[in-house]
């Protein structure tokens, strides 16, 4: 990254790694102090007790859920595409919409810990668990990878590497700091990794669009005027067809912003966010609280992306990285030298950290909770034990990761970031809001919308030109896109959907829909939020 030649091999490498490592000890030992006295607890590891406040978890749900992908990757659409650009970024500005009036609440009434466990409130119990801990895994294992993949790529050259080699000593040395968060302080830590992170974000972010509009006079005007002029497209820059300039690209468009529209509101380590207040309006506030933040977020992005076409051309930006994932990097250092671009790198870092702990703790609470705990132990799993397996399956899942982290930096970081919002929003979603929402839902129609969704949604991604047929797809050698659209989500989420009413309506097992009492009072009144009792122990295998 020609953004940090100011700064890699020098002395200014220094800081970044200094801070970085003065915050990873200061967090490990809030790790260590958030833990419970006897290390027993479940309840506490998965979900810190339900005693967060609204405000608080909402927070921790913005730092969660915005990657580094979007401080970086967003900003450089922008200054890229300029309309596209915005238009690109507008969708989690509105995706807390869905999550709020269709998920926050039922979900936190009928949910313990996970996916699970609310279909399992009124389906049977071994067959959902299992579904949802595979989904879970196909989901979150890509994320996982894409956050340690970029910040191989980001890190190396901040201080001062430049080689295959070296991104992998950093992919290994942050998912080790990871691990050492999530067992050590589960929820606890990971809540306290995922504010840090989402003040350190915004404050920067603003710190940044603020100077730029001191160096355009405070003016908009003049901020999209220039931005204009200096992107090579003229007023062209402003209006649609940049990126998306024929009807193939529009529906890729369509699809993208449908995948990530919907796939929110079925990203488990979202879902396990929603769980850590301890009421209902709770869990509505932390939604409220992420939405506005989120929508503060999408319009500092704006402003940072047009600002680098504005100061510095979209030619310099392109010359720097073709996908633009510098822009931000190479306004901080116009605009605020080596020591901007410094605090920046280190919040990026904080960024990956804090999405990658979030994530790998979900995972492990769908190895130990659902596929352990509820189908292999059929619900009688002691607290003792399920909780050992959950520190085990961190440390196993993220040494996983870390692995094929090392292996696949070619790997395009958007391609399998996209790929588990579209799997979310075919697999997870619909069988939550069937579940919530209609009466005549059946354990079949739950399975065949979650593998049916999960299949689909793979099966096209691999052929579609992501994967082969274009030069900067993963394969660019091989070429057998016979799917069209780089997203699948147009036709895997209706699939998701179907499949989940088919197989409801064929369901001999349970016609006219499983029993959804136990349901609809917990969705609607939340009267037995919180309980600790074992989750769809008590429903047919």
């Amino acid at each position: 990254m020609n953004a940090f030649v100011a700064v890699a091999g020098s002395h200014e490498a220094r800081p970044v790694l200094t801070i970085f490592a003065v915050f990873v000890v200061l967090t490990l030992l809030l790790s260590l102090l958030g833990t419970t006295s006897d290390g027993t607890d479940l309840s506490d590891f998965y979900v810190g007790r339900r005693r967060l406040s609204s405000a608080v978890n909402g927070i921790a749900l913005f730092g969660g859920y915005m990657s580094a992908a979007s401080m970086l990757g967003n900003p450089g659409q922008v200054s890229l595409s300029g309309y596209d650009g915005i238009a690109y970024v507008l969708a989690p500005a509105i995706t807390w919409v869905v999550v709020l009036m269709l998920v926050a609440e039922p979900y936190h009434s009928t949910s313990r810990f996970t996916v699970g466990d609310t279909l399992a409130h009124r389906l049977r119990a071994r067959p959902v668990h299992l579904a949802a801990g595979i989904t879970t895994l196909f989901i979150s294992l890509p994320y996982l990878i894409a956050q340690l993949i970029g910040a191989g790529a980001l890190a190396a050259p901040v201080l001062g590497y430049h080689t295959p080699t070296a991104q992998r000593g950093i992919v290994a040395c942050l998912g080790l700091a990871m691990i050492l968060f999530v067992v050590l302080g589960g929820m606890r830590a990971t809540t306290v990794l995922q504010v840090v992170k989402a003040v350190l974000m915004l404050g920067v972010c603003l710190t940044l669009a603020l100077v730029v509009l001191w160096r355009l006079g405070w003016s908009p005007g003049n901020l999209l005027s220039l931005a204009a002029r200096r992107s090579g497209f003229g007023e062209q820059f402003l209006r649609p067809g940049i990126r998306y300039d024929d009807g193939l690209g529009t529906l890729d468009l369509v699809s993208l912003q449908l995948a990530f529209l919907l796939g929110a509101a079925g990203l488990p380590h979202v879902l396990a966010r929603i769980t850590t207040v301890s009421t209902r309006p709770d869990a509505r506030r932390s939604v409220q609280w992420m939405g506005l933040l989120n929508l503060g977020f999408v319009v500092l992005v704006v402003v940072n992306g047009l600002g680098a076409t504005a100061l510095l051309g979209r030619a310099a930006v392109v010359s720097d990285a073709s996908s633009g994932n510098t822009a931000i990097l190479l306004v901080a250092e116009q605009v605020g030298g080596p020591v901007l671009l410094t605090v920046i790198s280190c919040v990026v870092f904080v960024t990956i950290l804090a999405v990658v702990a979030g994530i790998t703790l979900t995972v492990a609470c769908a190895l130990a909770h659902d596929i352990y705990g509820a189908v292999i132990m059929r619900g009688r799993a002691s607290q003792q034990s399920e909780l050992l397996v959950a520190r085990l399956a961190v440390v196993c899942v993220g040494l996983v990761v870390i692995v094929l982290s090392m292996y696949a930096q070619h790997v395009p970081i958007s391609f399998l970031v996209s790929l588990s919002f579209a799997v979310a929003a075919s697999a997870v979603l619909p069988a939550i809001l069937f579940t919530l929402w209609w009466k005549r839902f059946t354990t079949r129609g739950a399975l065949w919308s979650m593998y049916g969704g999960l299949a689909t949604a793979m099966l096209l991604a691999v052929l579609s030109p992501a994967v082969s047929g274009e030069p900067h797809a993963l394969l660019p050698d091989a070429d057998f896109a016979v799917f069209p659209l780089h997203n699948p989500g147009l036709v895997s989420v209706p699939v998701g959907f179907f499949l989940g009413w088919l197989g409801s309506v064929l369901d001999r097992r349970e016609p006219g829909g499983a029993d959804c009492t136990q349901t609809e009072i917990r969705a609607l009144t939340g009267a037995a939020a919180g309980t600790e009792t074992g989750s769809g122990a008590g429903q047919p295998a």
